[in-house]
């Protein structure tokens, strides 16, 4: 008598919990209203915290070992890169925010547009999840902040800090012409 395995028998029991899992994520309709607009993210996190960035100014994600370090750089530059034939600085995300640590160690650089054609890299645990976020919200964040981080609350009370990458890089650099 043959006897055929289903596909939850064949795999792992926690690689099935988690693909069950996703598959009801999937089939859920999110609630949205039809007319309100979202400004698309990539969300990462950074040590304990969740980041997120505009989609749009994504422009790659390459590994963290194309990097040649600069000697005598500042502390927040971990090295430059080439990316389609321009060089590329390379900067430690976590210094950036003010020292937070990393979970795990950066295996990522994540090729950003900060404005103007400019490109920048910053290091990064995982490739980014893309999601999305109010713009209401959004708004709303970034009117109560002069700074470069803006704090979104989502539904079930989950945190996002956004970045505006254009502020946190000048911050960087005033910090460095000071010293």
């Amino acid at each position: 008598m043959k006897t055929t395995l289903r596909r939850e028998e064949a795999l792992a029991p926690e690689l099935a919990e988690l693909l069950l899992r996703r598959a009801e994520r999937v089939r859920e309709k999110p609630v949205e209203n039809e007319d309100e607009t979202v400004l698309w993210i990539a969300e990462f996190r950074v040590g304990e915290d969740h980041y997120a960035i505009p989609l749009d100014v994504l422009r790659a994600a390459v590994p963290l070992k194309m990097v040649t370090s600069v000697p005598l750089s500042p502390p927040h530059v971990v090295g430059i890169l080439r990316f389609q034939g321009q060089i590329v600085t390379a900067l430690s995300l976590s210094s950036l925010l003010g020292g937070r640590g990393w979970r795990e160690d950066p295996a990522v650089l994540l090729v950003v547009d900060v404005g103007l054609g400019r490109l920048v890299a910053l290091d990064c645990e995982q490739i980014p999840k893309p999601g999305s976020v109010p713009h209401a919200l959004v708004n709303e964040a970034r009117a109560r902040t002069t700074g470069p981080v803006a704090e979104i609350t989502l539904a079930g009370m989950r945190q996002v800090n956004l970045l505006d990458l254009r502020r946190l890089i000048e911050i960087a650099a005033l910090e460095v012409r000071r010293d």
